[in-house]
């Protein structure tokens, strides 16, 4: 083999991959093997064994020598009764439909390409989730983030400004935020839907663990998507997002679906799961009543700042600074969490920490206040 070819294959990839993917870092996953994996707000809990074995034998039945249902008509109808869109679409007075993707990211990857252009863009509230503006440099098109407030609440006055300046043609806005756990102000997400021209799209990937529901809004306004997943109820593993809007939009964004997108085990397990979400929606419960204790548990050690959540983690800061060092720390007694600081300035020293188990939760906090000592 010719030296010289690592480096014309070198100067190929400078001259041909777009610079500003060039200078991107991969979406980074670290390693959890043998740690207690607290970073990445899975539901820590196995289905029950009889929908286990349920599962299993559905599972025997599966042909996957044969290509999944393109269409996945059981899994949407199953979606359909779940969320009663039937009975909202009465109300809205349009026609709704599902788009399913493998995951969330899929679909905002979809809404990405089909809407923005090099003159209008992705804008988002900052921080949140950091695919919104990882997926708008994939695909090429400008993206606007804007600082929330220092207790993360929208800053209404500058998002106003900033829609009005950039004419965005979308705008995510997630219900609760990751990753601080909060659920913005209906006064304001109505605000910035009434001055929007381009599409708004209300990302629920935590609403299991929240009272918050806007669902509704894609009955009450015709540039309102919702899109909700099914991993943070246990089904992560599965990979599947969807969102739920008016067919007007979602059969122009059907166009960018890829065929067979959901596999044939994605589609049966999650129909399956769907048939059995009480059993998904009381686990969320029993992690809700967790949180609440996390949360009091974290209020009693010194050198924390703990923010108020309605999702399926907590942030807190460390008063004192340090936070990479708590989090190496606790890396090294086996418990992997989230460490966020140089991630955005307001999360500055912050670190986030999945809601587990009771005892999981209990194993966290004492790794954490060693590492805090």
């Amino acid at each position: 083999m010719s030296n010289s070819l690592p480096l014309q294959s070198a100067a190929l990839v400078e001259t041909l991959v777009r610079p500003e993917i060039r200078a991107m870092h991969s979406y980074y996953v670290p390693d959890s093997s043998g740690l207690l994996k607290m970073d990445a707000m899975e539901n820590p809990n196995l289905w029950p064994g009889e929908l286990q074995q349920e599962w299993f034998e559905t599972l025997k039945g599966l042909d996957v020598n044969r290509y999944p249902d393109p269409s996945c008509a059981e899994l949407k109808a199953g979606i359909r009764e779940l969320l009663k869109l039937d009975a909202l679409q009465e109300q809205s007075g349009f026609d709704l439909d599902i788009l399913l993707g493998n995951g969330s990211d899929e679909i905002i990857q979809i809404l990405a390409m089909a809407l923005s252009t090099p003159e209008r863009g992705v804008l988002a509230v900052e921080p949140s989730f950091v695919m919104y503006k990882m997926i708008s440099a994939f695909v090429g098109v400008p993206y606007t983030g804007v600082d929330l407030n220092a207790d993360f609440s929208i800053n209404l006055a500058a998002t106003l400004s900033a829609i009005q300046e950039h004419d965005p043609a979308l705008i995510f806005l997630a219900a609760p935020n990751n990753p601080t756990g909060n659920v913005f102000s209906e006064e304001d997400l109505q605000a910035i839907i009434d001055a929007a021209n381009g599409l708004v799209v209300l990302d629920e990937a935590y609403m299991a663990f929240t009272d918050s529901d806007l669902l509704s809004y894609v009955s009450r306004y015709p540039n309102v998507v919702v899109m909700r997943t099914f991993s943070k109820v246990g089904l992560a593993g599965l990979r599947l997002g969807f969102m739920v809007g008016s067919s007007n939009w979602l059969k122009e964004f059907e166009k960018l679906r890829l065929p067979y997108n959901i596999n044939v085990l994605t589609q049966a397990s999650a129909s399956l799961a769907i048939k059995h979400y009480d059993k998904l929606a009381a686990q969320c419960e029993l992690l809700k009543t967790a949180r609440s204790e996390l949360l009091a548990s974290l209020a009693d050690i010194d050198g924390l700042e703990v923010f108020p959540s309605e999702a399926n983690f907590v942030l807190v800061r460390c008063s004192n600074g340090g936070a990479r060092s708590v989090f190496e720390a606790m890396k090294t007694q086996g418990v992997l969490i989230k460490c966020l600081d140089g991630g955005h300035p307001l999360l500055a020293e912050c670190l986030r920490l999945t809601v587990g188990t009771v005892q999981q939760n209990e194993e966290m906090i004492a790794a954490l206040k060693k590492a805090l000592a």
